[in-house]
């Protein structure tokens, strides 16, 4: 059973759709439900996690402490877990990374949170990276979304999350760039690049944004039109929507993979966040009255 402190963590996780407050406010956290190796019981672990393509990291640093966590010892053994992602809920394939993958990992790690680093310092064991590798049984569940609308609206609030949060830790490393006096380009790029697990996150987001909306255009507007030909012109608009928020993420990547600083990135961010807020505002406002009815 989780202790008291783990269980407020995850009550409070499942309650506001994947956002805590207090010590961990802002931070990306999991939870990560593995299987005992004695007992068989189903134990559940908050835990903070880093995007990484399309699966995510977890780190098995236990704050330093000389023994791997129990979680940690129960994957090993059963490596199909549970994880409760945002507002996802999936079966996932843990796989503990090994040699040069894990040691790059953990570095891009360490460069996101420095802590891990001072974790690593206090033991001698060599601290697990583990990542989670979704299992393809159909689409990730969210639970209590009954209707369309309690559905869409669950997925805008993830991405609003994570575009808020890359803006805050990109806005961060950029005032950082800037306070230590890097050097500024004609181009607007620093001598200081954007951090290794900044530059995976910014990816990861673009990637499950075009994910999204490539769901919606494959099968949501396709029924719509058919079903409410009335509609059209609210279809024509957010399909021009859409090709905006491509053309931003096909930027912002090109920025992010080029080695460009902070400084660079943060306006295509700030681009993609304002265009995003305007374009998931109108599809609910839109969308959601059709479908629920």
């Amino acid at each position: 059973m989780p202790n008291d402190f783990n269980q407020r963590i995850i009550d409070e996780f499942r309650a506001n759709g994947g956002t805590v407050g207090g010590p961990f406010e802002g931070t990306r956290l999991l939870l990560l439900t593995t299987t005992g190796i004695r007992s068989k019981a189903r134990y559940t672990t908050p835990l903070g996690r880093l995007p990484d393509g399309d699966r995510v990291l977890v780190i098995a640093s236990a704050g330093g402490a000389p023994r791997h966590p129990a979680w940690y010892h129960n994957l090993r053994a059963e490596p199909r877990v549970t994880v409760e992602d945002g507002v996802f809920v999936y079966d996932a394939r843990a796989v503990v990374l090994e040699g040069k993958e894990r040691d790059d990992a953990f570095a891009r790690a360490v460069e996101f949170d420095a802590g891990l680093g001072e974790y690593q310092s206090r033991t001698t064991r060599v601290i697990p990276v583990v990542a989670l590798e979704e299992i393809a049984e159909g689409p990730p569940t969210i639970p209590g979304a009954t209707t369309f609308g309690a559905y869409l609206t669950r997925i805008h609030g993830a991405l609003r999350r994570e575009v808020a949060l890359i803006r805050e830790e990109i806005a961060a490393s950029a005032s950082g760039a800037a306070a230590s006096g890097s050097a500024v380009s004609g181009s607007g790029r620093t001598a200081t690049a954007l951090g290794a697990q900044l530059r995976v996150n910014c990816l990861t987001l673009c990637e499950g944004l075009r994910h999204h909306h490539q769901g919606e255009d494959s099968s949501v507007f396709p029924m719509i039109r058919e079903r409410f030909p009335e509609h059209a012109p609210v279809l024509a608009r957010l399909d021009s929507e859409h090709r905006k928020v491509a053309a931003i993420l096909d930027e912002l990547q090109r920025i992010v993979t080029s080695g460009a600083g902070p400084l660079a990135v943060l306006p295509e961010v700030d681009r993609l966040a304002a265009e995003l807020d305007v374009h998931l505002a109108y599809e609910e406002e839109q969308l959601i009255p059709l479908m629920d009815a």
